[in-house]
């Protein structure tokens, strides 16, 4: 039996991935800060772990490994967002982004990679829009996107001789926790929290445009029409990506 292991597995879109492995015969491994709302299923096993301190890490890679015959497919889908102008941030929440969103997915990156190489598996890293494109009220998110893209696009060369691929999904809004964009002081909150969200999907719709752009082997995966129109038209003319996002997110 295959087995997925999903960062972040306790979220809106982490469950909507984890139910469809599960449909298609897998065993699912999550990860999660809280997963006290997972019960374990004969296919599923929740992990308390916080990614970004390393003896969890280390402790729930070891758990991984004992109950699962083989490593198959790690999605790196733990992030927070953080939507507020940079004049309002401060340097503590712009590293806190970093390290949840960058940091914590090349540590689980590095702790895996051993049993991924095994089993010539493959890496979904769960990226945005704001991976490859400026986001307004959003430069730490951004930033730190930027960064995992460039990441793992790198990785993808080095793994490839070992049969291992790397695919990175990058949707534009999906509303999983719409509203709560203030939920803490700093600005930060888990992602699908946007109120300027534009044309937003259901975790469900975007975890069913993923796991078929896997199925295919796509480098990229844009999960849903906003995010395709964002690809294109960034790598045609990034000048009048930049300026409709700005009229249309900041209303500029």
């Amino acid at each position: 039996m295959k087995t997925a292991v999903i960062s972040g597995g306790a979220g809106g879109l982490g469950q909507a991935l984890s139910k469809a492995l599960l449909t298609r015969g897998w065993w699912v491994v999550v990860l999660d800060l809280n997963v006290s709302d997972l019960a374990p299923t004969p296919n599923l096993l929740p992990i308390a772990c916080d990614l970004t301190q390393p003896e969890q890490l280390s402790s729930a890679v070891s758990d991984i490994i004992a109950t699962s015959d083989s490593i198959d497919l790690v999605i790196y889908n733990a992030g927070i967002t953080q939507i507020r102008g940079f004049d309002r941030s401060d340097e503590a929440s712009h590293r806190k982004l970093f390290e949840i969103n960058y940091f914590a997915a090349v540590e689980m990156a590095r702790a895996l990679l051993p049993e991924v190489r095994k089993s010539g598996g493959a890496h979904l890293v769960m990226s945005s829009v704001a991976g490859f494109t400026p986001l307004y009220h959003r430069t730490a998110y951004a930033a730190s996107k930027h960064a995992l893209e460039g990441f793992f696009k790198s990785l993808r060369s080095e793994e490839k001789s070992f049969g291992v691929t790397v695919h990175i999904a990058a949707p534009s809004f999906v509303a999983t926790n719409t509203g709560n964009a203030e939920a803490r002081t700093d600005g930060t909150a888990r992602p699908g929290s946007a109120r300027d969200g534009m044309d937003e999907m259901s975790a469900s719709e975007a975890a069913e445009i993923i796991l078929r752009g896997l199925d295919r082997s796509q480098p990229t995966i844009p999960v849903g029409r906003v995010a395709r129109l964002a690809w294109w038209l960034n790598r045609i003319s990034p000048r009048l990506y930049q300026r409709l996002m700005e009229r249309k997110i900041s209303g500029s």
